[in-house]
This record gives C-alpha cells, sequence and structure tokens, in this order.
C-alpha cells in the first residue's frame, strides 16, 4: 500500500520558443530502494522508500522538466525483504508492484509538469482532450 509521495526536485527549463514539429518523450526510472522507517503515532512502521526521476524531454533541444521524488510503500515485513532483496541483487522491482507504482508517480508527475510546462510556455508534455464540431446530420427528423 502506497503511504506516501513526495518530491524532491522540481525543475523545468525552456531553452528557445516552440516551434514546427516538437517530440516530447516521458519517462520515469526507479533510482534506488531502501528501507526506511514512518512514525505512526508512538510506534515506527517499516516501510520501503523508492527514489525515482521523471523527465519530460522536448526535442529538438526546446525544454526540460525533470522532477526527483520519493514514494512510501508499505507492506508485511517478510514482503518488505523480498524487496529490497530483489533490488540489492538485480536493480529490479518486482512486476506486480512496480505497474502500481508508476501508474501514481506518472499520475503525480503528469499533472505537475502540466502546470509547470504552463508557467514556462512549452507545450503540454500530455495530450489533451480537443473538442471537434461535427456538421449537423442532415437526415435528421426533428
Amino acid at each position: 500500500m502506497i503511504v506516501g509521495f513526495g518530491f524532491t526536485k522540481l525543475s523545468a527549463q525552456r531553452n528557445e520558443a516552440a516551434k514546427g514539429k516538437i517530440d516530447i518523450n516521458n519517462n520515469v526510472t526507479i533510482k534506488n530502494v531502501e528501507e526506511s522507517d514512518l512514525a505512526l503515532g508512538k510506534d515506527k512502521q517499516n516501510v520501503i522508500k523508492f527514489i525515482f526521476e521523471f523527465t519530460s524531454k522536448y526535442e529538438p533541444s526546446i525544454g526540460t522538466i525533470l522532477f526527483e521524488g520519493e514514494l512510501l510503500y508499505m507492506e508485511d515485513s517478510k514482503k518488505v525483504k523480498e524487496i529490497l532483496a530483489s533490488w540489492k541483487k538485480d536493480k529490479k522491482v518486482p512486476k506486480e508492484l512496480m505497474a502500481g507504482l508508476l501508474n501514481t508517480i506518472l499520475t503525480k508527475c503528469n499533472i505537475q509538469a502540466l502546470i509547470l510546462s504552463q508557467e514556462i510556455n512549452l507545450p503540454a508534455p500530455i495530450p489533451l482532450p480537443k473538442v471537434q464540431i461535427q456538421a449537423p446530420d442532415k437526415n435528421y427528423i426533428g
């Protein structure tokens, strides 16, 4: 269960004005996995801290958005040890856990990236819905 999320670094840079065809590449990387303690009242709970990095690169070198942060995940102690051992051995997170972690990270980062992109006049890093007007149906009898 995810019990905490926070950014440790927010960076947005625009190098030049956006014009022509722009490619936007979004990427999330788990940089490190470590054990941490979470204070719950007087008790301390053992949690896993996933340290991540999110980037949106605007090509050709128009700008970059970079976030670093931490996601706290609580699990029973046996599972915590398995996850930490897997990370130390192969630098891998179990697939069944990875999907939920990445979806949470992407949701929070995409929202923040959208806000920062508007502040520095970069195109939105995710596709936004657009309204399309259609011609009325000529066979409609109302």
